[in-house]
């Protein structure tokens, strides 16, 4: 085992007696073990029985996530696609988890643990008191005897970016290593050396969009509830998150797309007027990013609103850069267009998420199977682009985690 670097430069958070010597000699589970999917449900419990959990959505959403009745969902799933394989899990796995949303640890943690693996993650450096809640019901979790076969399977760590020795160290234990973060975050870690037979499952920087029918917005009587689920798509985690929407493209006819794009951005301005508060650095972030999109493409126009909670900039065209045209807290282009295809000259592999209204699944899978699109991983209802799932960006996790033995 290699030298362990200054401990005075590591926050321990999971668990607080944790001994990488022992981490280091766990032997995997099998995925979806009985006793991790039971843990998971009382960490579930406990996270829904705290009165603090209630003021974080996204730590209310991860507890449901995690519940036995929706994990067995998940087992069901992957043992039917992987009937009579023998599968144990690959051994310990780093997670690098993103500075920008603050639980984003804690799904590649589970999807870690129900692959069978030992877990050391890194969590974000920001002090989101979200890492607190869930990191205090761990720890009590893992003092308990029924639990103690898993002590040695999670641990969670906070440690500056600059103490590199740290990634070096984790790095070199591990036999699979997951690196959330931009495209430069991942270049930096890739200098902390893996052994030989391990591999790297990179989340870098993506670009996520959505289309709109406006043909069938027009007669939609709930328009309140699909801006609201536009609303967590992008401003809950102010359009930080991969899977937000910086582009909205149209389609439908010419006289329903602006009586459609009317509706939509009143009911949007309505809900962000009363749920959101705009920063005073995000507002200058956005205006900032106006002046260069206006300078560098002459043929944008910016809609008129009511304030500077939504801004939209209307396109003529859609640009080979358009993954660089964007901001954050609500900054919009939108683009009318005549069909999906339309849309598959600028689909690089930067894309990620591609959410919809009023299309038709057939169609969504049409277009891109048709147009053999390099991008594009995932096609979600408004309203669910944060949902995850166990295949993300492509990869099937557990199963990228986990390794076949072959037997005759």
């Amino acid at each position: 085992m290699p030298m362990l670097p200054d401990s005075n430069t590591l926050g321990l958070l999971v668990p607080h007696d944790a001994e990488f010597s022992k981490i280091e000699k766990v032997r995997p589970f099998e995925p979806y073990n009985d006793l991790v999917v039971d843990f998971l449900d009382s960490w579930s419990k406990r996270l829904l029985a705290n009165q603090e959990s209630r003021l974080f959505p996204d730590v209310i959403t991860f507890a449901f996530w995690i519940r036995k009745g929706h994990i067995n969902q998940y087992r069901s799933t992957f043992l039917k696609n992987h009937v009579e394989e023998l599968r144990l899990g690959r051994g310990i796995v780093f997670h690098i988890a993103p500075s920008n949303v603050p639980i984003n640890f804690a799904y590649s943690l589970v999807m870690g643990l129900l692959a069978g693996n030992a877990n050391i993650v890194r969590v974000s450096s920001k002090d989101f008191r979200q890492v607190m809640i869930l990191s205090n019901e761990l720890n009590s979790l893992l003092q308990e005897e029924k639990w103690f076969e898993l002590h040695d399977f999670i641990t969670l760590v906070r440690y500056d970016r600059i103490q590199k020795a740290w990634t070096d160290f984790f790095s070199s234990l591990v036999d699979v290593r997951i690196i959330w973060g931009g495209d430069r975050t991942i270049d930096e870690i890739r200098e902390s050396k893996i052994p030989a037979r391990s591999f790297d499952v990179c989340f870098a920087d993506r670009y996520s969009f959505c289309v709109i029918n406006a043909d069938i917005l027009v007669r939609e009587e709930n328009v309140e509830d699909i801006a609201q689920g536009f609303y967590n798509d992008t401003y809950l985690f102010d359009q930080n998150a991969c899977t937000a929407p910086h582009l909205v493209v149209w389609l439908g006819k010419e006289e329903n797309r602006e009586k459609a794009k009317e509706r939509f951005w009143k009911a949007i301005q309505k809900y962000v007027d009363k749920h959101y508060n705009l920063a005073p650095v995000t507002a200058v972030d956005k205006l900032t990013a106006f002046c260069r999109e206006a300078m560098t493409h002459n043929w944008i126009e910016r809609k008129q609103a009511t304030n500077n909670m939504v801004m939209r900039l209307q396109m003529e065209s859609l640009p080979d850069d358009i993954t660089e045209c964007r901001s954050v807290g609500g900054y919009f282009n939108e683009y009318d267009a005549h069909s999906l295809d339309e849309l598959a000259p600028i689909v690089t592999r930067k894309f990620q998420t591609m959410s919809y209204y009023g299309l038709d699944k057939q169609e969504l899978l049409d277009f891109a199977k048709v147009n053999r699109l390099v991008g594009i991983d995932r096609i979600v209802p408004i309203g669910k682009t944060l949902d995850f799932e166990p295949v993300w960006d492509g990869w099937d996790l557990v199963a990228t985690m986990s390794r076949i033995v072959i037997y005759n």
